[in-house]
């Protein structure tokens, strides 16, 4: 199976406010283990919505699956996001006719949180991955529309990121559905986007 590394991605450094380089890279174990080790404990207590996501489970159940991709983003050593997602059997609310690619999960690091580290350590992981997420879709061909379901808390970073609320779903614990509109995403991530058949280079967190 074809796998992703984007080594020119950017972020920002909260700390110094400078644009530091991130790599966006296909999920392997190593993320897993990395969001075992790091984000747990660091989850603990802090009553965010994704405080019991088990991201090996949402791996097993999602991310094996015919149209299943899973993501993670790297910067200076650390896992700083991760996403899964599905690009087929899903379909635009506002028209039916017209696919998508579904957002099962998405997460950044807790340090990377307002509401539990403030100032954050950095900035855009979640924008970052939301923006791959459009531009799969469209290069699949579903011009650039993407659905998901909100936590409750995270609503309005979606409206603020341009998803439109198209209300609570009660087949989905009444949590709010967000879809992007039909848009092209530009030129610079098809000159960042690098897939290749290797299984090697396989990340590993700094201690």
């Amino acid at each position: 199976m074809s796998k992703l590394f984007i080594n020119d991605v950017r972020l920002v450094r909260v700390q110094d406010r400078q644009l530091v380089s991130a790599i966006l890279r296909s999920m392997d174990v190593n993320h897993l283990e990395a969001f075992e080790q790091y984000w747990k404990p660091f989850l603990v207590g802090k009553l965010e919505g994704d405080q019991y996501w088990d991201w090996r489970f949402k791996y097993r159940t999602y991310g094996l699956r015919s149209g299943a991709e899973s993501y993670a983003l790297e910067c200076e050593g650390e896992l700083q996001g991760l996403m899964l997602m599905e690009s087929l059997g899903y379909r635009s609310w506002a028209n039916p006719s017209r696919r998508l690619v579904y957002v099962h999960a998405l997460a950044t690091a807790p340090w990377n949180r307002p509401s539990i580290q403030n100032p954050p350590k950095y900035r855009l992981v979640g924008g970052t991955l939301l923006e791959f997420a459009q531009y799969r879709s469209c290069e699949l061909g579903y011009g650039g529309v993407v659905g998901l379901h909100s936590l409750p808390g995270a609503e309005e970073f979606y409206s603020q990121a341009g998803f439109i609320d198209c209300g609570a779903d009660s087949d989905k614990e009444n949590l709010v559905y967000f879809e992007c509109a039909a848009q092209e995403i530009g030129e610079d991530w098809r000159d960042q986007v690098d897939w290749t058949s290797s299984d090697s280079d396989e990340w590993r967190s700094s201690p």
